[in-house]
């Protein structure tokens, strides 16, 4: 099957200078909720805090063009003017994520269709269809306006397209999607025999006799076939890729400024096909927020990081657009940071590659839907621990600054994640449907995060050249030519860790036959021949005194030897981790859903067998990341327990010019930031 068969206009611009001199700082800036005498103050704080550029215009379209092409831009020019004189950058926003009021009653239309055939209302977050020819007209002509009036004002430093495009519209199941959808199928399928023929339809007697017949998966997940169902993922990525491009050709056609949009990658956000996207920005920016029941939130933080690092490639470095300086206020119970916790977070992306922090939002809403979320300037303003925090912040970026458009030290493991695997695992009738794709692709990054060893977080087409390691956490989309880099890394002398689930499914998401894990079985050396989900309260004891819980199988050897096996249960006895030596490398294979502490004692055993190498010996509280720079190697050590740690490392500290001669001592919730010295 082809993929991506949809033309598209050129790829991005070559990124020829950062937004900002130095490292980026700021935030989303909605001037138009406040009287223009407070739009002094603003620029006055902003000017104090250290702020360097914002994201202007996200939500103003209304207030841009008040009538169908009728414009008013006095407003703007003021505050565009007023920034530009205060030295401050500006992020301009095409403000297509909030479509106005007018155009909404014009064309209800444009609002997206739930899968059950209800029109949504007014009011949401991005709230248009991405394949509505009539949204898209308005939307381009907001941006041309915008854009021919701002394409060569000296403040516009970088444009944002939209807002977390697929973040409130990412699916729509209207009659327009649908006939769109069907044209995709033709240009990715030809014909309605490959359709039937890849998604199985005979199955249920399914079977479609023409592509017009084909219909978006209207109904509950389970009831759909599986094949369709990424299908139509697939096809809603594509669509709101298109729309992004469509914008985005009309701001570069006027201005030099480089073109962004701001994803949400996190380890549970999978909306869009970001692998995809990437290439189609000039700087890969994301919003990252942590969430309150996460136990480890930190190691979120990293993965995020470590991600957008691997979508950047060559182009180091990527830029955090928005996190937050508290509680959000979309969660059950938002949780306010702790003290020192607004500086740990934002210096842990700015150590994984990020050159700048940035929040949503600069000043504290008073009403409006998220007029309780955190802010930079909170509602109890200046006289606060948060404003003290946030200027503390900002003088922390400036005496960063010379590491700014330096690389991340080259990691050695490399961790491959897939949207797709993570639609399909979703979806249907699985063996059991309350698995969750983040769950082992966060085991497996944290038991290295731990150690202090890099991983880069990789699409599953990146080149693997330079690793030593590659995992593959329920990689369960793969198709024949993946599978064939993967096999050719381990027989040139690559480690590879595959864990369940990977490689069952083919890319039309049929099973291939012969035995899990499918694509991998012939590499790992090993035959799964029934998986066996535990049930609720099931457990089942390792040989290395582990319990598993949710997933097992019943694995049989065709060459790998067995490093951990079953102790009870229904499987006793067979193996629940292996190794098959290949060529010059080793393919392990990971049958059942690990503990941390039985997948922390495999990491050991990789890291010490492999050599890879540790940032810093530290305990597991210490995060140690390097960047590289023109005049030596700057460490970032982050300290998120809750005792003082020390590191034997030698340098000078770029927070406060203390001098480290062996050993530093890096307190507990604090940030040691120093340019190494050369051991003696």
């Amino acid at each position: 099957m082809a993929r991506r068969a949809t033309e598209r206009p050129p790829t991005r611009h070559a990124l020829t200078g950062w937004p900002t001199d130095g490292l980026s700082y700021g935030g989303d800036y909605n001037p138009e909720q406040w009287a223009p005498e407070v739009w002094r103050e603003d620029v006055r704080l902003m000017r104090e805090a250290g702020v360097n550029i914002v994201t202007l215009g996200v939500f103003s379209w209304g207030l841009l063009e008040p009538r169908e092409g009728e414009y008013d831009w006095g407003w703007f020019d003021e505050i565009i003017g007023l920034l530009h004189e205060s030295g401050i950058a500006v992020d301009l926003a095409t403000p297509t994520a909030a479509p106005p009021s007018w155009l909404l009653h014009a064309h209800p239309e444009v609002l997206p269709v739930d899968a059950y055939g209800v029109r949504e209302q007014p009011g949401g977050r991005l709230g248009w269809c991405a394949s509505s020819p009539v949204f898209r007209e308005h939307a381009l002509r907001i941006t041309t306006a915008l854009a021919e009036r701002y394409g060569d004002h000296p403040a516009v430093r970088l444009w944002h397209v939209s807002n977390e495009l697929g973040g409130g519209n990412g699916r729509c199941w209207c009659d327009v999607s649908a006939a769109r959808f069907r044209e995709w199928l033709r240009a990715e399928y030809g014909t309605v025999e490959a359709v039937n023929a890849a998604w199985g339809t005979a199955f249920w007697g399914h079977t479609f006799a023409d592509i017009d017949h084909i219909e978006p998966p209207r109904s509950e997940q389970h009831k759909v076939n599986p094949g369709l169902f990424l299908a139509y993922e697939r096809f809603s990525s594509d669509e709101l890729l298109e729309h992004y491009l469509a914008e985005a050709a009309v701001l570069r056609a006027h201005s030099e400024a480089p073109v962004t949009t701001n994803f949400m990658v996190g380890s549970g956000r999978h909306v869009v096909d970001y692998s995809d996207w990437a290439a189609h920005v000039d700087v890969v920016a994301n919003d990252h927020y942590t969430i309150v029941d996460d136990p480890v939130r930190e190691q979120d933080l990293a993965f995020a990081a470590d991600r957008m690092r691997g979508l950047a490639a060559d182009r180091t470095p990527w830029l955090l657009m928005e996190h937050s300086t508290g509680a959000p206020s979309w969660q059950q119970r938002n949780r306010a940071k702790a003290p020192g916790e607004i500086l740990r977070n934002a210096l842990a992306h700015v150590a994984r590659g990020s050159d700048g922090a940035m929040f949503f939002q600069w000043r504290a809403s008073t009403a409006g839907t998220e007029q309780f979320h955190s802010a930079m300037l909170p509602h109890a303003g200046t006289e606060s621990r948060v404003w003290r925090e946030v200027v503390r912040l900002g003088d922390a970026l400036r005496r960063l600054r010379s590491i700014a458009g330096s690389p991340v030290e080259p990691a050695k493991v490399a961790l491959l994640v897939d949207e797709e695997s993570a639609w399909a695992l979703q979806q249907g009738l699985k063996p059991h449907r309350a698995l969750r794709y983040s769950r082992e692709t966060r085991l497996w990054h944290r038991v290295f995060w731990q150690r202090q060893v890099l991983v880069d977080v990789l699409p599953v087409d990146a080149d693997l050249d330079g690793y030593d390691l590659v995992v593959l956490p329920t990689l369960l989309v793969v198709s024949d030519a993946q599978a064939a880099r993967v096999d050719a890394f381990v027989r040139g002398g690559g480690t590879a860790l595959v864990t369940y689930l990977s490689g069952v499914v083919d890319e039309t998401s049929r099973v291939r036959g012969g035995g899990y894990p499918g694509a991998f079985r012939d590499l790992l050396g090993v035959t799964t021949e029934e998986f066996r989900p535990l049930q609720a309260d099931e457990t089942v004891r390792l040989s290395d005194g582990g319990e598993v819980t949710d997933w097992s199988e019943d694995t049989n050897l065709h060459g790998a030897e067995a490093v951990v096996t079953y102790a009870d249960g229904d499987s006793a006895g067979r193996a629940a981790v292996t190794r098959n030596a290949v060529g010059d490398g080793a393919a392990w294979y990971v049958s059942a859903q690990l503990p941390l502490d039985s997948a922390t004692r495999i990491a050991d055993r990789l890291i010490d067998e492999l050599g890879l190498p540790r940032a810093v010996e530290a305990g597991t509280g210490i995060e140690a990341v390097r960047r590289r720079t023109p005049d030596g190697d700057v460490l970032f050590l982050v300290n998120h327990s809750d005792a003082d740690e020390t590191v034997a490392v030698s340098g000078r500290s770029l927070l406060d010019d203390t001098t480290f001669d062996g050993a530093a001592l890096v307190p507990a919730g604090r940030v040691v930031v120093l340019r190494e010295s050369a051991a003696e």
